[in-house]
């Protein structure tokens, strides 16, 4: 009896120590997953640093290029005084109409619904969006996320911007939806 209390004990003691082990190495495995995920965050964002260099003109151009580069059609940069919230326009590598409103704001600062807004009222009635397309080299409040995903329209953030920027297609970032994720805080000026 005292042998298989023993061996009881010694069986209870090694499952203790092993389920110790396994929970340590998935609490270690998802911390590991989290720092390459805002490692590559913060790499996507360093590699906009010419983006926050560049004036509303050039910014506009760089998505247009963007574009081009991911297999879109007939771009071109439209934006300027009286652009009705379109700053690029063009056509998707499936044919669908893809209208997109740039804003190159500073990394300390966000886009709200207001601008949301404007361009829901113009994207699809004046410039027959297929696909509206909201871009920023910042990041959107939790408000806009929420009114993008309420009217199907396609937000890039400054995340998103530098994974587009570093090779990621536009029809993989369309696909995400940031309405329900993401980040609504703001960068500090000097973050990088």
């Amino acid at each position: 009896m005292g042998v298989v209390l023993v061996v009881a004990l010694a069986s209870v003691v090694a499952a203790a120590v092993v389920t110790g082990v396994v929970l340590a190495g998935r609490r270690e495995a998802e911390a590991e997953t989290a720092r390459l995920a805002g490692e590559a965050r913060r790499g996507a964002r360093r590699s906009l640093d010419s983006v926050w260099a560049m004036d509303d003109r050039q910014f506009e151009e760089y998505v247009a290029g963007l574009c081009r580069r991911d297999g879109c059609t007939d771009v071109r940069r439209v934006g300027g005084a009286g652009d009705l919230g379109a700053d690029v326009t063009g056509r998707l590598p499936d044919g669908r109409r893809v209208v997109i409103q740039c804003k190159r704001y500073a990394r300390h600062r966000s886009v709200g619904s207001r601008d949301l807004q404007t361009f829901n009222g113009t994207a699809r009635a004046e410039h027959r969006a297929d696909v509206p397309v909201f871009v920023a080299s910042c990041v959107f409040t939790r408000p806009a996320r929420e009114f993008a995903a309420r009217h199907r329209i396609r937000l890039v953030d400054v995340d998103l911007l530098g994974f587009w920027n570093s090779g990621t297609a536009l029809t993989s970032l369309l696909d995400l939806d940031i309405g329900r994720s993401g980040t609504n805080r703001r960068l500090r000026p000097d973050h990088d």
